[in-house]
């Protein structure tokens, strides 16, 4: 194997591994949290969480995805003007936490909101100065490192927050542990790589060369905040906040896969496709599909076998107040598909310095949830709404073939090939499932 395939097969597996361990240790916590806090806190948490995610990806710059992609991203004084733009923002966006704290707290009737916001916003400054030390080992396709480093934040964090929710079982304590969260991070980045460091620096060409990459990236991001967290604010207007607990406990289970390929798409795969845009087209896509086949066809696998028992699992970890989301998590786990097409080959067009094909693919995916949502909620009822979310994915998708055949990478043959595969093996799982007496994932509907 060649060097790059090397180091991007080591990467896929430390990502991999070290995505199942940390899905380990925050299903734990969750086991041990639900005992602790009721599921109103969990809703509430969700709707500040949704706010902080798309403050962050509304202000994006673009700055990891600069230093991953640019040929002077190596170079110090690029760097350090590249993290003198990424402490500015982090105490803009704590700013703007301030300034819409208010509206929020009106607009969903909940003076807990008044402090909440404000403080879990300051996780945002404390994210800003952490080293980018993070995005350059990103950039040599070191990932053993930074997976070793994720889950020490992560073991710290969760540490922290059940400590805090034993002492006190309450929204402070889950407040807490996003910001000891970030708090961990920062500091232990600075450590990442021995004799690196950050100061302050501004090289006008290096801000000229950021800002060009990021002003597509700053839409991009946006619309992709849009169109992935929408669905927590509209069905925290549409829903009770417990049953808004209990729907993030069943996406957060169900969406184990996609998380899993959008870890491997922007720590793999899109830094490997960033060190072979020289090729021509047709070979840059041979290259992509031969190892995206595998990658297919293991997700179909891991899909199908969550559609078909993640209901049971659910039903024996928790209690009954979770029972709807053994019927929920299923229908979830089925619209998963949508993302893997998805996010397994929309690096391609990043690493060709297309990001706008992103935020119209993205915008696609939101209208969906926009407008899908509330009218399937109105008519269908949660189930209707359940539906739309779990299909959010079909048009981000669709937009995505085509900027694809445009580009040249089109791979329509090999989606249509892997569809296949996993719809024959969901099959398969779920006959067996019923032939064995336990019926199908959504019976708990009936």
């Amino acid at each position: 194997m060649t060097s790059v395939k090397k180091l991007a097969v080591r990467g896929a597996i430390w990502t991999i591994a070290g995505y199942g361990t940390a899905q380990i240790l925050r299903f734990g916590s969750n086991l041990i949290l639900t005992r602790l806090l009721v599921p109103e806190y969990f809703g509430l948490m969700a709707v500040v969480n949704t706010l902080r995610a798309g403050i962050d990806l509304f202000s994006d710059i673009g700055i990891p995805q600069s230093i991953i992609h640019n040929k002077r991203g190596d170079e110090p004084t690029f760097l350090n003007t590249a993290w003198t733009l990424q402490v500015i923002r982090g105490w803009v966006l704590w700013l703007i936490f301030l300034l819409i704290t208010l509206p929020i707290a009106n607009l969903y009737n909940d003076q807990r909101l008044l402090w909440l916001i404000p403080f879990v916003g300051l996780s945002s400054v404390f994210d800003g100065f952490g080293s980018n030390a993070i995005h350059t080992l990103y950039r040599r396709l070191d990932l053993g490192k930074l997976t070793k480093f994720d889950l020490c934040i992560q073991v710290l964090s969760l540490a922290t927050l059940i400590f805090c929710a034993w002492l006190s079982p309450s929204m402070l304590a889950l407040a807490i542990g996003v910001v000891a969260g970030s708090i961990y991070r920062m500091v232990g980045s600075h450590w990442l790589i021995p004799g690196y460091s950050n100061r302050f620096a501004w090289d006008r060409d290096a801000v000229k060369e950021i800002v060009s990459f990021g002003r597509w990236m700053f839409v991009a991001t946006g619309v992709t905040f849009l169109n992935e967290q929408a669905d927590r604010l509209i069905l925290a207007k549409l829903l009770a906040f417990r049953l808004l607990g209990v729907y993030t406990i069943a996406y957060s289970l169900a969406a184990i896969p996609r998380e899993i390929v959008k870890n491997l798409s922007y720590k793999v795969i899109f830094p490997t496709i960033s060190q072979q845009i020289d090729l021509p087209r047709a070979s840059l896509l041979s290259k992509i599909l031969r190892q995206r086949q595998m990658i297919l066809l293991g997700f179909a696998m891991l899909l199908a076998a969550l559609v078909a028992v993640g209901d049971l699992v659910i039903g024996v970890l928790y209690d009954q107040r979770y029972v709807e989301a053994t019927w929920m998590m299923p229908i979830l786990c089925c619209g998963v598909w949508f993302s893997v097409l998805y996010y397994t080959i929309s690096p391609a067009l990043l690493a060709i310095g297309k990001p706008l094909y992103s935020a119209q693919s993205n915008l696609a995916g939101f209208v969906m949830i926009g407008l899908g949502l509330p009218i399937a909620f109105f008519y269908f009822g949660t189930v209707g709404a359940i539906v739309v979310i779990a299909v959010s994915d079909l048009p981000l998708y669709l937009v995505n073939l085509y900027a694809l055949w445009r580009e040249q990478l089109f791979c329509l043959t090999q989606d249509i090939q892997s569809t296949v595969f996993f719809i024959v093996m969901l099959t398969i799982l779920l006959s067996i499932r019923n032939y064995l007496g336990f019926g199908l994932p959504i019976q708990a509907l009936f």
